[in-house]
Protein backbone atom coordinates (compact mmCIF):
# COMPACT_ATOMS: atom_id res chain seq x y z
CA UNK A 1 0.00 0.00 0.00
CA UNK A 2 1.39 3.69 -0.89
CA UNK A 3 0.81 5.87 1.13
CA UNK A 4 -0.13 9.65 -0.27
CA UNK A 5 -0.36 12.88 1.78
CA UNK A 6 -1.13 16.14 0.53
CA UNK A 7 1.15 18.62 2.74
CA UNK A 8 0.79 22.56 1.91
CA UNK A 9 3.95 24.62 2.29
CA UNK A 10 4.86 26.84 4.44
CA UNK A 11 4.36 25.13 7.42
CA UNK A 12 5.07 27.08 11.05
CA UNK A 13 7.83 24.95 12.80
CA UNK A 14 5.46 23.27 15.26
CA UNK A 15 3.31 22.07 12.29
CA UNK A 16 5.80 20.86 10.62
CA UNK A 17 7.25 18.74 13.40
CA UNK A 18 3.25 17.23 14.00
CA UNK A 19 3.41 16.36 10.07
CA UNK A 20 6.10 14.27 10.20
CA UNK A 21 5.40 12.65 12.94
CA UNK A 22 1.49 11.71 11.33
CA UNK A 23 3.10 10.69 8.44
CA UNK A 24 5.53 8.35 10.29
CA UNK A 25 2.71 7.57 12.59
CA UNK A 26 0.52 6.30 9.83
CA UNK A 27 3.66 4.09 8.42
CA UNK A 28 3.72 2.28 11.54
CA UNK A 29 0.24 1.79 11.45
CA UNK A 30 0.56 0.03 8.12
CA UNK A 31 3.32 -2.21 9.43
CA UNK A 32 0.76 -4.18 11.72
CA UNK A 33 3.45 -6.44 13.45
CA UNK A 34 6.08 -4.02 14.28
CA UNK A 35 3.52 -1.22 15.25
CA UNK A 36 2.30 -4.13 17.35
CA UNK A 37 5.61 -5.18 18.83
CA UNK A 38 6.05 -1.11 19.68
CA UNK A 39 2.62 -0.53 21.28
CA UNK A 40 3.27 -3.76 23.45
CA UNK A 41 6.83 -3.16 24.75
CA UNK A 42 5.72 0.88 25.19
CA UNK A 43 8.24 2.15 22.94
CA UNK A 44 5.63 3.62 20.28
CA UNK A 45 6.36 7.31 21.49
CA UNK A 46 10.44 7.07 21.41
CA UNK A 47 10.62 5.23 17.68
CA UNK A 48 8.02 7.36 16.45
CA UNK A 49 10.02 10.98 17.80
CA UNK A 50 13.12 8.55 16.28
CA UNK A 51 11.51 8.18 12.55
CA UNK A 52 9.97 11.29 12.62
CA UNK A 53 13.59 13.17 13.01
CA UNK A 54 14.95 10.81 10.59
CA UNK A 55 12.21 12.16 8.06
CA UNK A 56 12.74 15.62 8.69
CA UNK A 57 16.31 15.29 8.45
CA UNK A 58 15.95 13.51 4.89
CA UNK A 59 13.44 15.43 3.93
CA UNK A 60 15.71 18.69 4.45
CA UNK A 61 18.41 16.94 2.81
CA UNK A 62 16.55 16.40 -0.34
CA UNK A 63 15.32 20.01 -0.45
CA UNK A 64 18.71 20.79 -0.15
CA UNK A 65 20.39 18.52 -3.01
CA UNK A 66 16.92 19.51 -5.01
CA UNK A 67 17.30 22.64 -4.92
CA UNK A 68 21.31 22.99 -6.21
CA UNK A 69 20.36 20.87 -8.64
CA UNK A 70 17.08 22.33 -10.20
CA UNK A 71 17.28 26.10 -8.91
CA UNK A 72 14.95 26.66 -11.34
CA UNK A 73 12.24 24.83 -10.12
CA UNK A 74 9.95 26.61 -7.53
CA UNK A 75 10.71 25.98 -3.08
CA UNK A 76 7.01 24.56 -2.79
CA UNK A 77 8.10 21.89 -5.52
CA UNK A 78 11.30 21.09 -4.48
CA UNK A 79 9.71 20.38 -1.26
CA UNK A 80 7.02 18.09 -2.43
CA UNK A 81 9.93 16.09 -4.35
CA UNK A 82 12.10 16.40 -1.51
CA UNK A 83 9.32 15.03 0.61
CA UNK A 84 8.27 12.33 -1.72
CA UNK A 85 11.88 10.70 -1.65
CA UNK A 86 12.25 11.21 2.15
CA UNK A 87 9.16 9.30 2.17
CA UNK A 88 10.09 6.57 -0.41
CA UNK A 89 13.51 6.06 1.38
CA UNK A 90 11.49 5.57 4.76
CA UNK A 91 8.71 2.88 3.31
CA UNK A 92 11.99 1.14 1.94
CA UNK A 93 13.87 0.53 5.16
CA UNK A 94 10.53 -0.15 7.78
CA UNK A 95 9.99 -3.81 6.54
CA UNK A 96 13.78 -4.78 7.00
CA UNK A 97 13.82 -3.27 10.40
CA UNK A 98 11.35 -5.90 12.32
CA UNK A 99 11.41 -9.50 9.77
CA UNK A 100 7.65 -10.76 9.70
CA UNK A 101 8.83 -14.45 11.25
CA UNK A 102 11.51 -12.99 13.77
CA UNK A 103 9.15 -13.46 17.00
CA UNK A 104 11.88 -11.69 19.64
CA UNK A 105 11.22 -8.61 20.96
CA UNK A 106 13.77 -5.81 19.97
CA UNK A 107 15.02 -2.98 22.31
CA UNK A 108 14.63 0.56 22.18
CA UNK A 109 17.96 0.39 21.48
CA UNK A 110 18.24 -2.08 18.72
CA UNK A 111 15.46 0.29 17.16
CA UNK A 112 17.58 3.37 17.53
CA UNK A 113 20.52 1.28 16.21
CA UNK A 114 18.84 0.17 12.90
CA UNK A 115 17.56 3.97 12.53
CA UNK A 116 20.78 5.50 12.78
CA UNK A 117 22.27 4.16 9.67
CA UNK A 118 19.59 4.79 6.85
CA UNK A 119 20.01 8.45 8.87
CA UNK A 120 21.03 10.78 5.28
CA UNK A 121 24.00 13.35 5.43
CA UNK A 122 23.22 16.55 6.01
Amino acid sequence: MRLCLKITFPLTLKETRMQYKTIVLELLQQQMEMYDRLLKTRTLLPTLERYANQLRDSHLAWKDRLSRATPESGESQIASQALEIALKEMEDSLPSAFPPDDSETISLDEAMAFIRPHTPPA
